[in-house]
């Protein structure tokens, strides 16, 4: 496969992954979890390699942004995790006397 064919199917690829995330969210298929995170971020670097490559810098620019988001979505939710986890083994500790 070509450089060139690659790159436009990374392109394609990514274009469809944002469009899978929007419609799964969109139809109650899926929760603004990690999946849809997962798959934003997939498209997001697949649309800015190939924003790169044909120098839409606008595309570009639009997709490094949705990055960040992404990724500070995710940080986010791992971190609700932690806590809840942290909450949950405190509330299971035998050694907390009961008032």
């Amino acid at each position: 496969m070509s450089g060139e064919l690659l790159v436009e199917v990374v392109g394609w690829l990514g274009a469809a992954a944002l469009l899978l995330a929007y419609g799964l969210l969109s139809s109650g298929r899926i929760a603004a979890g990690t999946t849809y995170q997962l798959l934003n971020l997939a498209g997001a670097v697949a649309l800015a390699v190939n924003g790169v490559v044909h120098r839409a810098l606008p595309s570009v620019a639009v997709n490094v942004v949705w990055l960040v988001i992404g990724l500070a979505a995710l940080r986010g939710l791992a971190t609700r995790r932690r806590h809840a986890h942290t909450r949950a083994e405190s509330h299971d500790d035998p050694a907390q006397p009961s008032r």
